[in-house]
């Protein structure tokens, strides 16, 4: 029987930028968008306070955009400071990349098996599933899920107890399958 897992966001992650008031790293989103309107182009950015100073900083959604060419749902979830909207634009790489940011899910999730009752089986397949792009290391879900430290995931991977169609050293964003064989 294969089992269903799912890594969710438990809230918005931290973001990692130079702060320029106390050289700070990590600034925690706020779900706040300032929309600055000037004659028919637009600005909007989304807000972020340093964990250290609370300075904030400006993550660059739209820049000199025509207001035409933003479509009006899309603007009122701006206006409405959309926690929603908010992650999306986390996620997108054009965004992150424009406002040189990175993104640092430490703490921002977890990972969802549907309980315990697959830990006594001898062979179990399993699917996991990411609600959003977050980076997470194999390893570790496996040992998280299966009750396991991570040392023993590693011997079962070494030793071909473990397998999966992708390499599970390093760390992945989406989904994958993988057998424990015990």
């Amino acid at each position: 029987m294969l089992e269903n897992w799912v890594v969710m966001p438990t809230c918005l992650p931290l973001v990692r930028r130079r702060c320029h008031a106390c050289a700070s790293e990590r600034f925690r989103t706020s779900a706040k968008f300032r929309v600055n309107a000037n004659h028919k182009l637009i600005d909007v950015w989304l807000l972020a306070l340093c964990t250290a100073c609370g300075e904030t900083a400006k993550i660059a959604v739209l820049e000199r955009m025509s207001v035409r060419s933003v479509r009006p749902e899309l603007l009122d979830r701006m206006h409405d400071n959309d926690p929603g909207l908010a992650a999306e634009l986390l996620q997108d790489p054009v965004v992150r990349r424009r406002s040189r940011i990175a993104l640092d899910w430490d703490n921002a999730w977890r990972l969802d098996t549907g309980g315990s009752d697959h830990l006594d089986r001898e062979v179990i397949d399993v699917s996991v599933r990411f609600a959003a792009r977050i980076p997470v290391r194999p390893v570790r879900l496996i040992a998280e899920g299966c009750g396991l430290s991570r040392a023993e995931v590693e011997r079962l991977i070494t030793e071909g107890k473990l397998v999966s169609t992708v390499r599970l050293s390093g760390k992945l964003s989406g989904d994958f399958t993988f057998t424990l064989k015990r």
